[in-house]
């Protein structure tokens, strides 16, 4: 029997990022929901805002796992966010959650992100990030990124 859930794309990238790759993030995030997933991410600042900003300016469902306490630390174009107090333990929540992973950039949070997908044989999509790991499938654009994940779920 098909699996009739929503799909639910993990995008993994730094809590800070440049003009560009927040362009990049936020493009990704708009093509998910385009193309009817659940953006889920760590749901604070930098590559997830913008993905999740994408993902909601095409009337997108998104996620954001919380490191915090708070619900109120999550960023604004979070609809749902789940509170964990696990700091950067809520990695795994994140990466768990999903059904595909796409890495934006990113720094060690994002690598962790990235090693624990890969050890439990999530699909990892990676723009502009860690690509000289085994595993990655590396893409240039948003585009790319969205059409290879849908070869997954």
């Amino acid at each position: 029997m098909k699996d009739k859930r929503q799909k639910i794309i993990g995008i993994v990238g730094s809590g800070i990022c440049d003009e560009k790759i927040a362009a990049l993030a936020e493009e990704t995030g708009r093509l998910i929901a385009e193309a009817g997933y659940t953006l889920l991410s760590g749901g604070l600042g930098g590559v997830m805002e913008a993905a999740s900003k994408g993902a909601k300016g095409a009337g997108g469902l998104t996620i954001g796992i919380l490191p915090g306490n708070k619900s109120t630390d999550a960023n604004s174009f979070i609809d749902i966010p789940i509170v964990t107090g696990m700091g950067h333990a809520r990695n795994i929540i994140v990466v768990h959650s999903a059904d595909c992973i796409v890495a934006i950039a990113g720094e060690y949070g994002t690598l962790s992100e990235i090693s624990i997908a890969l050890k439990i044989g999530k699909p990892v999509i990676g723009i502009k990030t860690w690509g000289q790991l085994h595993g990655i499938i590396e893409v240039k654009t948003a585009a790319e990124a969205v059409a290879k994940l849908k070869t997954f779920i």
